[in-house]
C-alpha cells in the first residue's frame, strides 16, 4: 500500500518509539523507510541515531537517512517530495496534563502542505501494536470515496475486525426539517429520510469495495462534525481516526481553522490523513 514510508525525527524522548511504531508499519507494508532529521548534523548525533537504528531492529539496506537544515515544515516536505515518500509519520505532543493533545504549527503545516498522506502518532510505544478500533470519515465530500477505499485497504493490511465508518446529517437539512410547520411525527420521518439518505451514500460507495475480513459499522450523527468525530472516538476507544483532504484547498478551506483545529486540538486518538 505504501512504497515509501517516512519518518519525521527530532532527537527527544519519543524517537525511539516513533522510530519502533514506523518500523512496524514499514514491516507490515513491506516499505522503505526514510529517517528526516532537520538540523545540523554531528557525530553525537549520527552516533545517537546509529544506536536507535540498531536497538530498535531497522534494515539499513531499506533505511534512508537525510540530514537538512533549514525551515522544518520546508525541508520535511521537500525531502518526502525528493523521496517520493507516500506516508509521513510524525509525533503529537501532550499539552499539559492527560488526555489533550495538540500540534504545533509545524504538524499543522505540514499537514496542510503535504503532498503525501499523513499518520500522526500521539502515544508511540517502543512496544509498537497493530491499530484496533478504526473510525473513517464518512461525511460527504468529493474526497471521501477515496478516503473510504484507502482506509478499508489499510484496515485489511492490519487485520482490523470493525471499522467504523461515521456520517452525518448536515445541519442545514436538519433544521429545515425540525422548523418546518409539520407535526412532531412528519419531523421524525424527515429526520428518519435525512439518515437513510446519509447511510445510502456511504453503503453506494462500499458496494464496489473489497470488505473482505471487515465488519463494517454505518452510524449517522448530528451536530458540529468535529465534535462528533471526537466524541465518536473516545465513546468507541478508537486508536486510529481516517479522515481525507483534497487538493485545491476546498476541503482545507472548510477545516483550517475552525474544524480540523478542533480535531487536532482535542485529538481523540492517532490521525491518518489521506491524500
Amino acid at each position: 500500500m505504501y512504497q515509501k514510508v517516512a519518518l519525521a525525527i527530532a532527537f527527544s524522548p519519543r524517537m525511539e518509539a516513533l522510530i519502533s511504531e514506523t518500523k512496524r508499519l514499514v514491516q507490515l507494508f513491506g516499505s522503505d523507510l526514510i529517517l528526516i532529521h532537520i538540523g545540523k548534523k554531528t557525530d553525537e548525533l549520527e552516533a545517537k541515531l546509529d544506536e536507535i537504528i540498531i536497538k530498535t531492529g531497522l534494515d539499513k539496506l531499506k533505511t534512508e537517512l537525510i540530514w537538512k537544515e533549514g525551515k522544518p515544515v520546508k525541508m520535511i516536505l521537500q525531502a518526502c517530495k525528493e523521496q517520493k515518500a507516500d506516508l509521513l509519520v510524525a509525533g503529537a505532543l501532550k499539552r499539559e496534563k492527560m488526555l489533550t493533545y495538540y500540534m504545533g504549527s509545524v504538524g499543522r503545516k505540514v499537514i496542510r502542505k503535504s503532498s503525501c498522506s499523513v499518520l500522526t502518532l500521539i502515544n508511540p510505544q517502543v512496544n509498537a501494536k497493530r491499530f484496533s478500533k478504526v473510525v473513517i470519515n464518512g461525511t460527504q465530500l468529493e474526497v471521501t470515496p477515496k478516503v473510504i477505499e484507502q482506509g478499508l485497504k489499510f484496515c485489511q493490511n492490519e487485520q482490523v475486525s470493525q471499522v467504523h465508518i461515521l456520517n452525518e446529517i448536515k445541519l442545514y437539512g436538519l433544521r429545515m426539517a425540525t422548523a418546518a410547520e409539520g407535526s412532531e411525527d412528519e419531523v421524525s420521518n424527515t429526520r428518519r429520510k435525512l439518515i437513510q439518505e446519509e447511510i445510502k451514500y456511504v453503503e453506494e460507495i462500499l458496494t464496489d469495495l473489497d470488505k473482505s475480513g471487515l465488519r463494517i459499522n454505518i452510524k449517522v450523527t448530528a451536530g458540529k462534525w468535529a465534535v462528533e468525530l471526537v466524541r465518536y472516538c473516545e465513546s468507541i476507544n478508537a486508536d486510529l481516526l481516517i479522515m481525507g483532504d483534497e487538493r485545491g484547498y476546498t476541503f482545507i478551506d472548510r477545516l483550517f481553522p475552525h474544524d480540523l483545529e478542533e480535531v487536532l486540538t482535542e485529538l481523540p486518538c492517532n490521525l491518518l490523513i489521506i491524500k
